[in-house]
């Protein structure tokens, strides 16, 4: 299809009397018309006529030759092939982050000697020397103060191990902050945002470039691996739409219409959910609910296949090496009972209370940001936030580790191997069952040692990534918050754990758990309050349960889940109705009209439109009596991105609308190619050229780039219908008229 055409309406007489005699040099289309400036709207309208255009191009020439017809096929093709690739990038993107990021954690402790590129875990696998009871000891791993000074105990060695510890944080978030400054200041943040706006029909020019692909990848194993309270999952989304993005400037199909482009980058989204968290159906359900804004049912098929194209190529890289998808695959044996729905529904309460909370605080310390001095230096900032965390989280055994390896060990059930601090429980000596379904015990010292420094670590968190969130580098939220979750979580599930195991004769637990019996699960408690404060900061629903079930695998678990869900999100749109991305969106002012936002003033079209009664009259251009330079000035004068055209300046009837960039770009491209056009040149939007003096320099028609259709309402239109009009169509403006 040829860019100049944003009008369907060309009437095929023009071409055959109108101008014929003068060079026409319009019905050649020019660069560039039809795209849109930098921050502006796209108009979903036009793209979508442009591509129904194109469509029935290429349909009718198909008929004429083989070639046409498998150039018609390829075109029909290219969307799987884009979604094909897109999966196969994100997947290995992904897999290659989590590695890294797996390596450069331990980093922070100790190395490998056998191989340095080895982690931890990998390091004690390789070797022979380990026993089970001590698998995270073996010879070859060797923490820093050992290899340095060959003590591997005492206070001088927990210094030293301290000290270094801190110092690799700082410098890998040093090493982050800086390359996002330097190369691509759009790279930090979590993206979720920013991507919301695109998609409901934005342009952030680079927002999805090249440059912007690379850094993220690079920065984020370099920002989660510095221990800061912070996840990768919404920056892959980010990653995932970079690839998405990437992809569609192959095809022109989709490099020269936004709105198409628009439907790629929603399927890239799910995508990326799908890698981070290995839950491609969540992924999916993640795009519809949460970030797109159109999303047709081919969209939902596109998507369905990225997001498996994304997983399966992430099982084939197998990061975590256990052949799952994700670090917290749970498997739970006991049932739920009735009864825990309380504990449930009061995480979800708690969800949606920390969810208000992080969100008011969070945007609080974002605006401060913003208007004070603070935001003139980020790096001071992100080092100086890297420096607490590190200092506060070394002395904690559950801070120390890098936040996913907590949720999992969170979410772990204690079986008898389990050698963990959370299951140091008193063993009945006389016990004779399968290994397989320990009953309740009584908790040992282990477990009480744990409840404190697991609620320490809650404080700690839910402090810090109010600070984190916001920084300039990228930051995903979902990750810390599931951490806060988590770790509330299995709180409750001990202490009800316990409740039941010393009053086993009350009415509660009588009929549910017999002495002796496996009655209460630790693990899923804390995997309903992550569900719960994740959907208390995100305001998810449906994807979230979703991929929380993907997650762990826990399919039984889907009532309990959904409870916790819809509490914290009831809870949280008491206390005001936007989630953090949207919140966001706000504070930086981008332009973003929600579907789900009400409507309330009672006013009509009339009332709301420009110019008001008082300002000066609307910039117009007549259909034949405005000459260039009138153009060229009012084009000057104003910052309108487009000009409605009339009649005459006595009778202001609408013929068309006609935009202010192809307007500039057209005059400029005359004055070049086109011979005789002078600034006292007259521009007509006519069929015909008017009917001039000899002695007058040669006309400029333009009705190629005047659209003859713009969408229009009538004065008296109330404004709810308007602004419904202008999500569902996606309009960029729209005219007031009376009586034309």
């Amino acid at each position: 299809m040829e860019v100049g055409e944003g009008v369907s309406a060309a009437t095929p007489t023009e071409e055959m009397n109108g101008a014929g005699n003068l060079m026409d040099f319009l019905d050649e289309p020019f660069p560039d018309v039809g795209t849109y400036e930098d921050f502006h709207t796209i108009d979903w309208l036009r793209e979508k006529s442009r591509d129904t255009d194109r469509h029935r191009k290429i349909t009718s020439k198909s008929k004429e030759s083989m070639w046409e017809l498998i150039k018609s096929l390829l075109d029909a093709w290219s969307g799987w092939v884009v979604m094909l690739l897109i999966g196969l990038l994100s997947g290995t993107l992904a897999g290659v982050i989590d590695l890294a990021v797996d390596w450069m954690t331990d980093l922070k402790e100790g190395v490998c000697l056998s191989a340095f590129w080895y982690s931890h875990e990998q390091c004690c696998w390789t070797s022979n020397e380990t026993t089970f009871d001590d698998r995270d000891k073996c010879p070859q791993w060797q923490k820093w103060a050992e290899l340095m000074t060959g003590h591997a105990e005492g206070a001088g060695a927990y210094v030293l191990n301290y000290f270094l510890y801190i110092l690799w944080a700082l410098l890998f978030s040093f090493l982050a902050v800086s390359l996002v400054r330097v190369f691509a200041p759009y790279a930090c943040g979590s993206g979720i945002p920013e991507i919301k706006t695109i998609l409901s029909g934005f342009i952030i020019r680079g927002y999805l470039g090249k440059w912007t692909l690379l850094i993220k990848t690079v920065t984020l194993v370099l920002a989660v691996s510095s221990g800061l309270s912070l996840g990768k999952e919404g920056p892959l989304v980010h990653v995932a739409c970079c690839c998405g993005n990437l992809f569609c400037s192959l095809f022109s199909k989709y490099s020269k219409n936004e709105g198409k482009r628009r439907e790629v980058l929603s399927a890239a989204a799910a995508a990326g959910v799908s890698v981070a968290f290995g839950a491609p159906i969540g992924g999916v359900l993640f795009s519809l609910e949460e970030v797109s804004y159109y999303f047709p049912l081919k969209t939902l098929w596109r998507s369905f296949f990225a997001a498996l194209v994304a997983a399966f190529t992430l099982r084939s890289i197998n990061p975590f090496g256990n052949s799952r998808l994700v670090l917290f695959y749970v498997e739970y044996h006991t049932p739920w009972y009735m009864a825990e729905l309380v504990p449930f529904i009061l995480l979800g309460v708690f969800g949606g209370l920390w969810g208000t909370l992080f969100i008011r605080a969070n945007i609080a310390w974002c605006r401060r940001r913003k208007t004070t001095q603070l935001g003139k230096y980020p790096v001071l900032e992100v080092i100086a936030v890297t420096g607490i965390t590190a200092v506060l989280a070394y002395p904690n055994p559950y801070t120390r580790r890098s936040t996913s390896e907590l949720i999992s060990e969170l979410f772990n059930d204690c079986g008898a191997l389990e050698s963990s601090q959370l299951c140091d429980y008193i063993n009945n000596p006389n016990m004779s069952r399968p290994v397989d379904d320990i009953p309740d015990r009584p908790a040992g010292p282990g477990v009480y040692n744990a409840l404190w420094q697991l609620a320490l670590a809650l404080i700690f968190k839910i402090v810090i990534t109010i600070f984190t969130f916001g920084m300039k580098i990228p930051s995903g939220l979902f990750i810390p918050s599931m951490a806060v979750g988590a770790i509330a979580g299995r709180i409750v599930g001990i202490a009800v754990e316990q409740m039941a195991y010393h009053h086993h004769d009350w009415i509660i637990f009588k009929n549910w758990c017999r002495p002796g019996a496996d009655c209460v699960t630790p693990g899923l408690y804390a995997m309903v309050g992550a569900a719960a404060c994740l959907g208390g900061v995100t305001r998810m629903t449906v994807s979230l349960v979703v991929i929380m079930f993907e997650l762990t695998g826990g399919l039984e678990y889907i009532v309990p889940l959904m409870a916790a869900a819809v509490t914290s999100k009831w809870v949280a749109d008491a206390f005001g109705k936007e989630g953090i991305y949207e919140s966001h969106i706000q504070l930086n002012g981008y332009p973003y009209l929600d579907v789900r936002d009400e409507f309330t003033h009672r006013t009509l079209a009339t009332d709301v439109m420009r110019p008001r009664r008082n300002d000066p009259p609307l910039a117009v251009l007549t259909q034949d009596s405005t000459t260039v330079e009138d153009v060229e000035t009012l084009i000057k004068d104003t910052d309108y991105n487009g000009f409605p055209v009339v009649v005459s300046k006595e009778s202001e009837r609408l013929i068309g609308f006609v935009q202010r960039r192809d307007l500039t770009l057209a005059i400029k491209n005359a004055r070049q190619k086109q011979d005789g056009v002078v600034s006292s040149s007259v521009v007509y939007f006519t069929e015909d050229a008017p009917q001039l003096l000899a002695s007058n320099p040669q006309p400029l028609k333009l009705r190629r780039i005047l659209n003859l259709s713009p969408f229009t309402v009538t004065d008296h239109t109330p404004m709810e219908t308007v602004v419904d009009i202008f999500r569902k169509l996606g309009l960029r403006q729209c005219l007031v008229t009376r009586s034309g």
